[in-house]
């Protein structure tokens, strides 16, 4: 097993190399506005500091999301022209999942919060590091103090809002070596990951102007 893992879900651009054993390399540069420029520099970093060619992957992993739009997408169409020219399946994992999986928790529940712009953001909540109990969604802090009232919280939406997350936590950014990490935990106990399809929650910024009128000749 030789997997790919990458994600461009959150302002990190991350990436890495996990051989089934353990990761062998990985790379991650925080940057909201250039995953298009930043991914695939970082993947021939990773490929070179592990000492392999892009053929000897055999199997791409994928954060889905929820993340926005543009930034999510940059990560998906890579993860999905990898395995189309390699012909090795492409896996995704929920990116909340994988901060979940990184955390310092030990013991739940509690709550994995990401930024969702708009002064909103993505979460989930979890029993252990492994183990979602709901979600994802996409709420603004106020809206569900109540519910995560209580808990530890993880992730970069945390610590924007401590006055819904007093009690916030590291990692502030996914890592891909956390999702490659947790994907080979679940392909070697047989589990069926999830299809790499992207966890937007919500309509792109990006709208048709109202009133739009099309000039192209009858």
């Amino acid at each position: 097993m030789l997997l790919l893992a990458l994600d461009t879900a959150t302002p990190a651009v991350t990436v890495a190399l996990h051989d089934g054993e353990g990761v062998v390399a990985s790379s991650g540069q925080v940057d909201a506005r250039r995953h298009g420029e930043l991914l695939l520099p970082a993947v021939d970093r990773v490929l070179a500091a592990a000492g392999v060619k892009l053929d000897a992957v055999t199997g791409i992993v994928v954060g889905t999301g929820p993340g926005p739009y543009t930034g999510l997408r940059v990560g998906l169409m890579t993860a999905d022209t990898f395995g189309l020219a390699l012909g090795v399946p492409v896996y995704g994992v929920c990116t909340l999942d994988g901060l979940a999986y990184a955390s310092d928790i030990e013991k739940g529940p509690f709550v994995v919060a990401t930024d969702a712009r708009r002064k909103e953001v993505y979460w989930a909540t979890y029993a252990d590091s492994r183990t979602r109990l709901t979600g994802p969604a996409v709420d603004r802090p106020a809206d569900i103090a109540e519910r995560v009232a209580g808990l530890p919280a993880v992730g970069a939406g945390a610590l924007l809002y401590p006055d819904t997350f007093p009690q916030a936590h590291e990692p502030e950014h996914v890592s891909a070596a956390a999702l490659a990490s947790l994907a080979a935990e679940r392909l070697a106990a047989g589990e069926v990951l999830e299809e790499p399809r992207p966890l937007y929650l919500r309509r792109p910024d990006a709208q048709v102007p109202k009133n739009y009128k099309v000039v192209t000749p009858k």
